[in-house]
């Protein structure tokens, strides 16, 4: 079983940066495909980014292109996501996910998902 647990998420003025994080436990990153998701209000969970379990390969929605840059340190078994230029389309719950499968990720079905942390982007 793997838990995860986020956190530094918070409220930015737009053109802002901000940095969440995603803490993993009952198994090493260097065996999971790990992502970030967001949930606006009213909308669908959709994927953001995601890193390989190597630490060799990302991927990003093309909205945060530019913009946001996923990282991890597997010696603390955490994931992070840093977001620069934020704008209030941002704004949403932000979430972490973790599978043995990055197909799994994209598809925003990972097996196993954080408890989020609130970004609120201010105009």
């Amino acid at each position: 079983q793997v838990q995860l647990v986020e956190s530094g998420g918070g409220l930015v003025q737009a053109g802002g940066s901000l940095r969440v994080s995603c803490v993993a436990s009952g198994r090493t990153l260097s065996r999971l495909e790990m992502g970030w998701f967001r949930q606006a209000p009213g909308k669908e969970r959709e994927f953001v980014a995601a890193i390989n379990r190597s630490g060799d390969n990302t991927y990003y929605t093309n909205s945060v292109k530019g913009r946001f840059t996923i990282s991890k340190d597997n010696a603390k078994n955490t994931v992070y996501l840093q977001m620069n230029s934020l704008k209030p389309e941002d704004t949403a719950v932000y979430y972490c996910g973790a599978d043995s499968s990055m197909l799994d990720v994209f598809r925003t079905q990972p097996d196993y998902w954080g408890q989020g942390t609130q970004v609120t982007v201010s105009s």
